[in-house]
C-alpha cells in the first residue's frame, strides 16, 4: 500500500469528536447585559480593518441562539464542543471581585445545556478577545497581565470547573503575537514586528503557565479535569527532501513557529535554541547590545516547563520550504525568519488565500510533534476548510453541497487515522472548525468554515446543515472508516 492510499480503521473507543467556535466570532450581543468592549470590538469598527467592513456585533447571535447551537451539535452526534469564554463578558472591568453575573449565567446555561444533551464542554479561556480595559493599561505587552490572566482563570475554575473537565488556556499565541502585535492585521492592531511580537510571547507563555500551575495545585484533585495550551502550525515540507539545506530551512521554520511556544512548554521552559541564536545574531547585526527576544529567568523556565496535559494542535494546511537567498529575502514572512515558505502551485486552494488542501501534511506534522515533544497525547483542536463568499451579501451562496470541504474532511481524517494506527501517534480527539459560519476575523464574512450555513441576512440567523455536517456524523458513527474512503470524491 502506498502512502497516498486511504485506509480503513477506527480511532480509540474513547476518541473525542467535536466542533469548535470562539466567543467573538459567534456570540454577538457585543454590549448586552453588562459586557464591556474587547480589543476585537474596538478593532472591527476601525475603518479598513475588516475586508468587508463588517464586525462581530451580532454575528451568529449565539448569545441568544445557544439552544439552537446545542441542537446542531447533538444532531451531528458530537461527543464534545469546544468554545471560548468572553473575558469582558464575565469580568467587564477585569476585576474578579466585580463579575457580570449575566455573563456567568449565560455560560452556565450553555454548559448545563451541553451536558444535558450528553456533550462534554471543552473551554478556552482566551481566544483573542482581550478586554479593552486591560489593553489600555498595556495588555499583553505589560507583565501585569500575567497576574490578571491568572485571576481570570481562577474565576473561571471557581464558577465552571465543577462541570468543565477540559480547559485550554490560550488559543494560538503565535497568531496573537505575529498578527496582533507584529503585522497589526489583527486586534489590537499593534505594528511592532521586531519587538512587540516577542514581548507578548513571553507574557502569554507565563500567563498560560501560571494558570496551569494554579489548576494543577488547587483544582485538579477536586475537579478532575485536564488543561493545556493550543498551538497552531502548518507543516513545512522541504522543497527537495533530499537536499539538506531545504531540510534545515523547513526545520528552522517549524522551530520558529510551532516551536516558539511548544519548546518552552514541552521541552525546557525556554525558546528553541535555533530561534534564540538567529534573533541574537540579527540583533547584533542591527547594532543592538542584546537580543530583541526577551529572556526567561531560571525560575520562570521552571514555571513554564511541563505545563501541559495534552498537546492541543490547530492545523489547516502545509507549505514548501527552502533557504533564503539574496533574491528571495524580500519575500520572507519576517526579517528574523531565515526560511522561505510558499505553497506548491499544484496544490488545490480552498476559499482562503493561504489554505491549500495538503492532507498528508497533517500526518507528517503529527509525527513531528510525537518525535520532538515527548510523544504527548495529541488533540486536534481545530482543522477545517473554507469557502469564499461575496463581499456585498453575507447571507448569499449557501453552498450546501460543499464538495471540497467534504473531500478535505475525509482526506485529513484519514491521514490522522494513519498517524494513529500506522505510526503510533497518541491521538485522542478531533475538533472540526467550525460548527457554523461566523465572523472570520480580518476577513469578516467573506470566508466560511461552517459545517452549517448561517444566513446573516436573517434576523434569526437561521442555521442550515451542509453535506459536510452529514459526512462528519457518518465518520463519527463509524469512529473512523469502516472501509477506505474515496478521498477524491466530495459526496457523502
Amino acid at each position: 500500500m502506498s502512502d497516498s492510499e486511504a485506509i480503513s480503521g477506527h480511532f480509540r473507543v474513547d476518541f473525542m469528536w467535536g466542533t469548535a467556535t470562539a466567543s467573538y466570532q459567534i456570540e454577538g450581543a457585543h454590549d448586552a447585559d453588562g459586557k464591556s468592549p474587547s480589543v476585537w470590538d474596538m478593532f472591527a469598527h476601525k475603518e479598513g480593518a475588516i475586508v468587508d467592513g463588517c464586525n462581530g456585533d451580532i454575528s451568529c447571535d449565539s448569545y441568544h441562539n445557544y439552544k439552537d447551537d446545542i441542537e446542531l451539535i447533538k444532531q451531528m452526534k458530537n461527543t464534545h464542543y469546544r468554545f471560548s469564554l468572553s473575558w469582558s463578558r464575565l469580568l467587564p472591568t477585569a476585576d474578579s471581585s466585580a463579575p457580570n453575573m449575566a455573563g456567568v449565567a449565560y455560560y452556565n446555561k450553555l454548559i448545563d445545556g451541553l451536558l444535558a444533551n450528553g456533550i462534554e464542554p471543552c473551554v478556552t479561556l482566551f481566544h483573542w478577545d482581550l478586554p479593552r480595559c486591560l489593553h489600555d493599561k498595556g495588555g499583553w505587552q505589560d507583565d501585569f497581565i500575567i497576574e490578571k490572566f491568572k485571576e481570570y482563570a481562577k474565576f473561571c475554575f471557581d464558577h465552571f470547573g465543577d462541570r468543565v473537565k477540559m480547559w485550554i488556556t490560550i488559543n494560538e499565541p503565535h497568531v496573537v503575537a505575529a498578527f496582533g502585535y507584529g503585522s497589526g492585521i489583527h486586534a489590537p492592531g499593534v505594528q511592532d514586528p521586531m519587538s512587540g511580537c516577542y514581548q507578548v510571547s513571553r507574557t502569554m507563555l507565563l500567563g498560560h503557565a501560571h494558570a496551569w500551575r494554579l489548576y494543577d495545585s488547587e483544582y485538579r484533585a477536586k475537579q478532575n479535569g485536564v488543561i493545556s495550551i493550543t498551538l497552531n502550525s502548518d507543516w513545512a515540507e522541504p522543497a527537495n527532501p533530499a537536499n539538506q539545506e531545504d531540510k534545515d530551512a523547513a526545520d528552522f521554520y517549524l522551530q520558529c513557529t510551532l516551536g516558539w511556544f511548544a519548546h518552552p512548554v514541552y521541552v525546557d521552559g525556554d525558546y528553541p535554541p535555533k530561534m534564540k541564536e538567529a534573533i541574537a545574531r540579527k540583533s547584533k547585526e542591527q547594532g543592538l547590545e542584546k537580543s530583541r527576544l526577551p529572556t526567561f529567568t531560571e525560575e520562570e523556565k521552571k514555571i513554564i516547563k511541563g505545563t501541559h496535559d495534552f498537546f492541543g494542535l490547530n492545523h489547516y494546511t502545509s507549505r514548501v520550504c527552502s533557504p533564503v537567498t539574496e533574491e528571495t529575502k524580500a519575500m520572507v514572512l519576517h526579517p528574523d525568519l531565515e526560511a522561505l515558505v510558499y505553497p506548491n502551485e499544484k496544490w488545490e486552494r480552498a476559499g482562503s488565500v493561504w489554505l491549500f488542501l495538503v492532507p498528508w501534511g497533517l500526518r507528517k506534522l503529527l509525527n513531528f510533534i510525537a518525535n520532538n515533544y515527548g510523544n504527548p497525547k495529541i488533540i486536534i483542536t481545530e482543522n477545517g476548510c473554507s469557502t469564499k463568499h461575496p463581499h456585498d451579501n453575507p447571507g448569499d451562496v449557501a453552498n450546501l453541497k460543499d464538495e471540497q470541504r467534504c473531500r478535505y474532511i475525509k482526506s485529513y481524517l484519514n491521514e490522522a487515522l494513519k498517524a494513529h494506527l500506522l505510526d503510533g501517534v497518541d491521538l485522542r480527539g478531533y475538533f472540526l472548525w467550525s460548527l457554523m459560519d461566523n465572523f472570520e476575523w480580518a476577513e469578516g464574512y467573506t470566508e466560511r468554515f461552517g459545517l452549517h450555513h448561517v444566513d446573516f441576512n436573517d434576523p434569526k440567523r437561521k442555521r442550515t446543515p451542509r453535506n459536510s455536517a452529514k459526512l462528519y456524523t457518518k465518520i463519527i458513527e463509524e469512529n473512523g472508516f469502516s472501509a477506505p474512503p474515496d478521498v477524491t470524491d466530495g459526496t457523502i
